[in-house]
């Protein structure tokens, strides 16, 4: 006869992940909830549980919080960048209930303690699910903000005119390449294209080709059948396949190496892929908006990026400008985050005072808006009395006055231009000025260096032969 299950709430075979180390639980966890009528997944680590994500949908996770390699906490935070709908529980032993907590108020929906009851999980489970499943089939799409809103600031004719561009481009499907230094913005307008363009009802991914491993990088963007390569246990989607009728978004992609450069081409002009280990190859439609903080152009004549790819992806080019070039911005920015960190720290209003805004407008801002936002955070979390003054801030880190560099200490101090030149200086002093062997040293082709020498007016004439021209020690 088989047994009444009383805990059985939900028959819709919702799907639950569940990650442990220790495949005992993942048995007993992964019977339990089958016999309830879910439709169960397991992981014994936090990279597994990471595929399993990104391949199907998972309407809940369950995770311990001690794990060896990726942690629940780790593993919490991916799976929330992933999806940041998906509710997670911890399960958790009596010597790390305060990890638990801190899980809790970072954003998990519960966590249960070891040992525990079949009845409670099953519980808190059917819990858990009913609350998210009635607000998600009735939450209607957020409307689309206006672009000043999203993208802050926007007094300035740079942006006013970044606006402009953004509006015209984003209705059609052309591919787009962004430039610009780091930290303003690029990610954001390449969002903000997408929601405002034909394909807002897809799939917007984000590909860090900077920060991906370049063995990595092939797999994560093309995916792998399994067998293919050790520890390839199960076929994997790649993140261009992910896109599908979405956007791709390629964040620094000045950084890939020749041989991705190769495959990326053939996926512009054939708009297919092929998985690694594959032989069939798959159709992809998506817009692609790629992002950089180096001189394509240059890497072109340098030799070291393909200018087939280059015009590939530069259908339409859009710069942002850093926010030293639009200091009007700067206090409609710095107010608006302050507000924001008011809200998110549950903080009473912060006020900015004049000598406050002056400070923040003549700082030349080397991070950008993403150096002001960390800034204004610290700064709001430190002040006193509901006045943010300058000497906050310096506690924060900055300088204690604002230090605008002349143009040419910037390039020397702040810019990439002005640390390769020194490091081209460096190699040929090293190599006692012969431009073979300091581009074997630097690990670039003697095109390229003699590109570099001539571009930074590097002078090599009577170097071989006098005091100053010898190798630096």
């Amino acid at each position: 006869m088989t047994p009444v299950k009383s805990e059985r709430a939900l028959t819709t075979k919702q799907t639950i992940l569940v990650v442990d180390d220790d495949p005992h639980i993942l048995e007993v966890l992964e019977a339990r909830l089958t016999s309830a009528d879910f439709r169960v997944l397991t992981a014994c680590e936090g990279p597994e549980a990471i595929e399993i994500l990104r391949d199907q949908p998972v309407d809940l996770m369950i995770s311990d919080v001690k794990m060896p390699g990726m942690g629940g906490m780790d593993l919490f935070q991916e799976a929330r960048s992933l999806n940041p709908d998906l509710p997670v529980m911890f399960l958790t032993a009596y010597g790390t209930i305060s990890d638990a907590v801190s899980a809790v108020k970072a954003g998990a929906v519960d966590y249960l303690t070891k040992p525990f009851s079949g009845r409670d999980l099953l519980q808190k489970i059917t819990e858990i699910l009913k609350k998210r499943s009635v607000p998600e089939r009735r939450k209607e799409k957020e409307p689309i903000l206006p672009l000043e809103q999203v993208l802050y600031g926007g007094k300035s004719p740079a942006m006013r005119e970044l606006y402009d561009l953004i509006e015209r481009i984003a209705p059609s499907d052309v591919n787009v390449l962004l430039l610009g230094e780091s930290g303003v913005g690029k990610e954001r307008v390449a969002h903000l294209i997408h929601e405002r363009g034909p394909r807002r009802e897809h799939p917007f991914v984000v590909v860090d080709c900077g920060s991906t491993p370049t063995g990595l990088l092939e797999s994560e963007l093309f995916g792998h059948v399994r067998g293919s390569f050790t520890h390839a246990i199960r076929d994997k989607k790649g993140l261009i396949e992910a896109a599908d009728h979405g956007t791709l978004f390629l964040d620094e992609i000045g950084n890939i190496s020749p041989e991705m450069q190769v495959r990326l081409l053939r996926f512009l002009e054939d708009r297919k892929i092929r998985r690694i280990g594959d032989l069939k190859e798959i159709p992809v439609d998506c817009r692609v908006i790629a992002a950089t903080n180096v001189d394509l152009p240059e890497e072109v004549e340098a030799g070291t990026f393909r200018e087939d790819l280059y015009y590939r992806l530069r259908v339409v080019t859009l710069k942002i400008p850093p926010l030293r070039e639009r200091r009007e911005d700067i206090p409609i920015l710095a107010q608006h985050f302050t507000q924001v960190f008011c809200e998110s720290h549950k903080l009473p209003p912060v006020k900015l005072p004049p000598e406050t805004v002056k400070w923040l407008t003549e700082y030349p801002w080397p991070g950008n808006v993403r150096e002001l936002k960390n800034a204004l955070e610290a700064g709001v979390v430190l002040c006193r009395s509901g006045v943010l003054h300058p000497s906050d801030l310096h506690l924060s880190g900055l300088p204690h006055a604002p230090q605008r560099s002349a143009p040419s200490q910037e390039i020397d101090t702040l810019s990439l231009e002005g640390s390769e030149r020194n490091a081209i200086i460096r190699a040929l002093q090293q190599a006692n000025w012969v431009q073979k062997e300091a581009a074997e040293l630097l690990g670039i082709s003697r095109r390229a260096i003699h590109y570099k020498i001539k571009k930074y007016g590097i002078e090599l004439s009577g170097k071989r032969s006098g005091g100053e021209s010898q190798p630096e020690d």
